[in-house]
């Protein structure tokens, strides 16, 4: 008598991952179709900025500089903020979709770990220079006259684009690191107070000793000086390399800890 066994079927070969950067760019559009829906994210990212520069301008400006022309002074700083108020809601977004299940989807397709979080940066970083552009014109709107050529706005360019790549990529790292989108704008929102902890709106040299060494010494300091030095034609010195060095290891660092939170909780290897 013979044994009829069943016939073995082959496992299904893994699917090759996605060449090139097909991914990241679907992750891009996903992520510029997400922005264009959230219109009041994108909205309140400009009218916050642009709401505190009228607030210190035309409210705090004349007791600070009574010549008038603090707005020259306080631009630099309201670029920044501005870039801090678009990036926080990459962190919002990054938590909702580790939060919402999504990303249980995305595991079983050919993808690289990093093209979410690609996706969501990108996106975020033309976003914010778009709000960064209204929040420039609007300061020119209000008096603001910067002295610098045509090589120093490139310059103050490629360092604001290079600073919200920064803070975006340290946005979206902290978006991985939260337990919800809740707690992710809870996080951001204590890092936007940075900004008011440097020569954002006043020079260094009018705080308490003690705060003066955290303003000098963080990161937000040389960038300011840098953007206003290009812009305004103040002292540079050494503030250009601090402020590239600042943003470059923000970069790296945010880059490396985001992928590896991302492979940990997608659970990737």
């Amino acid at each position: 008598m013979t044994t009829m066994t069943a016939p073995v079927s082959a496992a299904p070969a893994p699917r090759p991952r996605l060449r090139g950067f097909t991914a990241e760019a679907v992750f891009v559009r996903r992520s510029m179709i997400q922005s264009l829906r959230d219109g009041e994210s994108l909205s309140m990212s400009i009218m916050l900025p642009v709401m505190l520069m009228l607030l210190f301008t035309f409210v705090f400006g004349g007791a600070l500089d009574p010549s008038g022309s603090y707005v020259d002074y306080v631009v630099p700083g309201i670029i920044l903020l501005c870039a801090g108020f678009g990036a926080a809601t990459t962190a919002t977004y990054v938590a909702r979709d580790m939060s919402s299940g999504i990303i249980d989807r995305f595991r079983t397709m050919p993808l690289r770990s990093g093209a979410v979080l690609t996706g969501h940066v990108i996106s975020s970083l033309a976003r914010n220079l778009l709000a960064t552009a209204v929040v420039i014109g609007v300061a020119l709107l209000l008096g603001f006259s910067p002295t610098g050529d045509v090589a120093a706005w490139v310059g103050a360019a490629a360092l604001i684009a290079l600073y919200i790549l920064a803070i975006t990529y340290l946005f979206a790292a902290i978006g991985l690191a939260a337990g919800s989108p809740e707690a992710a704008s809870g996080y951001g929102f204590i890092l936007l107070f940075l900004p008011y902890l440097s020569s954002a709106f006043v020079p260094v040299d009018t705080m308490p000793a003690w705060l003066q060494w955290f303003a000098d010494n963080q990161p937000i300091t040389p960038i300011i000086e840098t953007i206003r030095g290009l812009l305004m034609g103040t002292e540079l010195g050494t503030e250009p390399l601090w402020a590239i060095g600042w943003c470059v290891l923000i970069v790296a660092v945010s880059a490396v800890w985001g992928a590896w939170l991302f492979r940990r909780r997608s659970g990737r290897r």
